[in-house]
């Protein structure tokens, strides 16, 4: 049976998602410079010092496996956005999605371990890591947690950088020697057509010389729903899921486009933002 949403819209921001990425790694490798200091300090008071390149491996193996890891975590908090209806599925959710990335984040971190000890003649056991995995998982559950807030903040702020379209947005859409310069505010969706796009308004189609790919950087306030099909937000009066996950938009305009499940995330993922909402 088909579920409805009803969504003022979303999309993909790679720039916003790289950028965020960036400065949550910087953060992380401040705390790894910290934490190498820390170690070696700690082990020398006690009466245990280690080589620096030891505590260097530990945080380093760590903070790659972070990195490695960091895309797949941003999209899981991007595929199971905060829904007020089911609170508790969506917790349950990101638990278990939390248990795993801690699991895999010290298993791998363990074998980098491992083959870096081995480069230098030394021994590291590659599961050792999983013996303390109740200290690991407290650390790995707060840098989840901590993305699964910050991340939906970044997304929010980001949309607020981006102004809507509007009339004063002119799109210069050439047909031979004549140019068309068509306001961005009445252009309501853009399909693919070869090397052409179709640019769909109130009046009819208009071709103009583009890829899509283009067309999704030129046109702010555009998200794609298709492989070939992009949609402006302000357009979408409604969005109707169905039960293979592909999904129905209804325009204002009263038309009606598919979409497919590849990319229903990206188009839900603000639908509780208000910044994503249409005016």
């Amino acid at each position: 049976m088909a579920t409805r949403d009803l969504s003022g819209a979303g999309g993909g921001d790679r720039r916003g998602d790289l950028l965020f990425m960036g400065l949550f790694m910087l953060c992380a490798a401040g705390v790894i410079v910290v934490d190498i200091f820390s170690v070696l300090h700690d082990r020398a008071r006690f009466g245990q010092p280690v080589a620096w390149w030891e505590p260097t491996v530990w945080e380093v193996s760590s903070g790659l496996v972070l990195a490695v890891l960091l895309p797949g975590m941003l999209w899981l908090i991007q595929r199971w956005p905060p829904r007020l209806g089911r609170p508790f599925t969506w917790i349950a959710v990101h638990i278990a999605c939390g248990l795993a990335f801690s699991l895999i984040h010290v298993v791998a971190m363990g074998l980098l371990r491992s083959a870096a000890y081995g480069l230098v003649g030394g021994v590291y056991h590659a599961l050792g890591p999983l013996a303390d995995w109740p200290y690991e998982l407290r650390k790995d559950l707060l840098i989840y947690a901590g993305a699964l807030v910050t991340y939906p903040l970044w997304r929010q702020f980001r949309a607020r950088q981006i102004p809507p379209a509007s009339q004063a947005d002119v799109l210069e859409v050439r047909d031979g020697a004549r140019r068309v310069f068509l306001p961005v505010g009445d252009i309501r969706w853009v399909e693919a057509a070869g090397n052409y796009v179709e640019l769909h308004t109130g009046e009819g189609a208009v071709l103009h010389r583009a890829s899509l790919a283009q067309m999704e950087r030129r046109l702010a306030g555009f998200v794609r729903v298709h492989r070939s099909r992009l949609v402006s937000r302000a357009a979408i009066a409604e969005v109707e899921t169905k039960s293979s996950g592909d999904f129905n938009l209804r325009l204002t305009s009263g038309e009606t486009l598919a979409g497919s499940r590849r990319f229903r995330a990206g188009l839900l993922s603000r639908a509780l933002d208000p910044a994503a909402a249409p005016d």
